[in-house]
């Protein structure tokens, strides 16, 4: 019998293969033009004020875009030779096929009341979450399964990661401007451009209250592009090359290798499922902690309260400084609370450490060898930025408390003092959270928290800032020369010249453009004090988020301005890191020595 069947459906196969190909493209020309109809439906669905007609046609849309991608997955079992194997590889489709089967089933096979109350109930009152789980399963099977298409492109990894974040400031910006979004409904352009930059470039500055001017809707579309723009850029530009395994491209995993420094050419994959892992995971639990952290402060809901706790988890982990509190955490009732505190300090230093340097730390795999090979330590690099960090933390903390000690910090207790001290110095460094008022600081301690802002966060991590490896690196090679030393030495390893090239050049170019923008912003911006615009811009271009009060007040250059200063502070550094990565080709003759005097 099975013999037979097997027959039965090899003579089939062979007689509709002439028809395949053309088959196969008409049913992917019909899915791009279903998938645009399905995204205008959902920017219609979110953005607009809903009526019967609207909620009608969502509803129809949805269940005739079901039907077609179900009709597209029979057509495709249909005509593929190796029916279980696809069936394997495409099971999120087969599980949307199997839910349209029983919507269209249950109220056939069981009776009217059962389906209303069990069914047809649940898809009326929560129909938005159920277009939203849809569009989301589709979406990412398609993005799976694009990547050797846009890899077919031969695009550079640098300008694959450019147009990564513009795609999503841009999706941003046109998102936030939709009328639902706001509650004011009139959001110009620059301003949703600012927002949008800021929130994807996990920087925090805000030229309107996110807690006030924002609905609901708002606020997650923000929280949406914090999470995606600072999940790690690296992941997002080559998520496409490697979420499925049928679509690992060499090439992006060769990039991901030389930037964020894997050992061997297959961690890439593995490295970029462990930065999503570990960052749901500790999103999660900070979500949980924080839940239960909020002391004596009054929600009108516990929804309101998972979605503050959640809000904050997200920007606090991806260093992006936003809130849903118009003072920020500066707010009354919450200026205090200082077991909350501590939950972001903690996510802040988590997501600033760096994703390399998690993974050295605490993946099971990097333990259990540690527990057998007690000789072997954490990774050079994962070393640096540890005790790197841990010092800037000290010394910003220390700074402050003996600079704002009779002044910001006068009549407080010792645990407020240090608390406050700390979260202060480690939300500067790139997360952009004040439990103070940033406008009443002195200038000694806005120079400092200027240094901490230049350096910002662990490499690969989603802070911003020159990243610390990079100055202990050039620290340690000013030592070296003005020792005499030949070699640049941490932990008995020695450092590659081309990496301190790197070092330099990045820092180089950083102070460069800040500079140009710090000049631009003193010819837009004549009656803003100096110290205040530097603060700025360097708050902007370490994606930090801190203000004096100013941005909200800048022109219409000045934002701009800022808003060039976000995009490639957050993008720039490592796309010059990237850049000199890639391989050049040298002559193999050699000019002569030239002395020249230098200092």
């Amino acid at each position: 019998m099975p013999s037979r069947f097997f027959k039965f459906r090899e003579s089939i196969n062979l007689r509709i293969f002439s028809s395949k190909n053309s088959v196969i493209f008409i049913l992917r020309t019909l899915s791009l033009l279903v998938f645009l109809l399905v995204i205008g439906t959902g920017i219609y669905y979110y953005g607009f004020p809903k009526t019967h007609h609207s909620l009608l046609l969502t509803e129809r849309i949805i269940e005739w875009s079901l039907a077609f991608f179900s009709l597209k997955y029979l057509l495709y079992v249909f005509y593929d030779f190796h029916p279980k194997e696809f069936l394997k590889k495409n099971w999120i489709e087969g599980l949307v096929l199997l839910f349209f089967i029983f919507y269209i089933l249950f109220p056939t096979l069981f009776n009217d009341v059962l389906f209303n109350v069990f069914f047809n109930d649940i898809i009326e009152n929560h129909s938005l979450l159920l277009f939203q789980l849809y569009f989301i399963s589709i979406f990412f099977v398609e993005l799976g399964k694009s990547g050797p298409k846009i890899t077919a492109l031969n695009l550079k990894p640098t300008t694959m990661l450019i147009l990564s974040f513009v795609i999503l400031i841009g999706t941003g910006t046109g998102l936030l401007m939709l009328p639902e979004m706001t509650t004011h409904h009139s959001f110009n352009f620059l301003n949703a451009l600012f927002t949008a930059t800021s929130a994807s470039c996990v920087t925090g500055l805000i030229v309107v209250d996110t807690a006030t001017f924002f609905t609901l809707k708002g606020q997650i579309i923000i929280m949406l592009l914090i999470q995606l723009g600072g999940i790690n850029m690296i992941s997002f530009a080559t998520f496409f090359a490697t979420f499925s395994k049928s679509s690992g491209s060499i090439k992006y995993q060769s990039m991901i290798k030389e930037v964020l420094s894997a050992e061997r050419l297959s961690d890439s994959k593995h490295l970029l499922r462990s930065i999503i892992i570990f960052s749901l995971l500790i999103e999660t639990l900070g979500t949980v902690l924080m839940y239960f952290s909020w002391g004596n402060y009054t929600f009108a809901h516990w929804q309101t309260k998972l979605f503050y706790s959640l809000f904050h988890a997200v920007s606090a982990f991806n260093n992006a400084g936003f809130s849903v509190f118009s003072s920020n955490l500066y707010q009354t009732g919450i200026q205090h609370l200082y077991g909350l505190q501590i939950i972001i300090m903690f996510l802040i230093f988590f997501g600033g450490f760096g994703f390399m340097a998690m993974e050295d730390v605490f993946s099971i795999k990097r333990i259990k060898q540690r527990f057998k090979m007690p000789w072997k330590k954490l990774n050079v690099g994962t070393r640096i930025t540890l005790y790197v960090s841990l010092t800037l933390i000290a010394i910003g903390a220390l700074g402050f408390y003996l600079l704002e000690r009779t002044h910001i910090l006068a009549g407080d207790g010792i645990i407020q003092t240090i608390v406050t001290s700390l979260f202060q110095s480690v939300t500067t460094r790139t997360a952009g959270f004040n439990t103070v008022d940033i406008s009443k600081l002195t200038t000694p301690v806005l120079l400092l928290f200027i240094f901490l802002m230049f350096i910002g966060a662990g490499s690969g991590s989603t802070g911003g800032g020159i990243k610390v490896s990079t100055f202990a690196v050039i620290l340690k090679s000013a030592i070296a020369t003005i020792k005499g030393e030949k070699n640049v030495v941490f932990f008995k390893r020695t450092i590659p010249f081309s990496i301190v090239d790197r070092a330099y050049s990045i820092a180089l170019f950083s102070i460069f453009i800040i500079f140009i923008s710090a000049f631009l912003l003193t010819i837009t911006e004549p009656d803003v004090p100096f110290i205040k615009l530097l603060f700025e811009e360097f708050s902007a271009y370490g994606t930090v988020g801190l203000s004096t009060g100013i941005t909200s007040t800048l022109s219409e250059a000045g934002k701009s301005i800022i808003i060039t200063s976000m995009f490639i502070g957050r993008i720039g550094s490592l796309t010059l890191a990237m850049a000199l990565s890639s391989r050049a080709f040298y002559t193999k003759f050699k000019y002569a020595e030239a002395s020249v005097m230098v200092g």
